[in-house]
């Protein structure tokens, strides 16, 4: 498995450490749920608006056809 490395400030890895205590996880799972949540939510947030343009120009797209 590929790794990353990340730099964080101290202030940052302080939050970072007591989120995921609070949670009992390790600074690293709870790190990379954080990035991969990121990226299913911009995924989702995409097919959102993709589908709300479809929806939107469906009228304009059947003129055009």
């Amino acid at each position: 498995m590929a790794g990353l490395n990340l730099r964080f400030s101290d202030d940052e890895l302080d939050s970072l450490r007591e989120r995921a205590a609070a949670e009992g996880r390790s600074m690293q799972a709870f790190a990379h749920d954080a990035v991969i949540e990121a990226i299913n939510e911009h995924s989702r947030l995409f097919n959102e608006a993709a589908d709300h343009v479809l929806k939107a120009s469906v009228e304009l797209n059947r003129r055009l056809a």
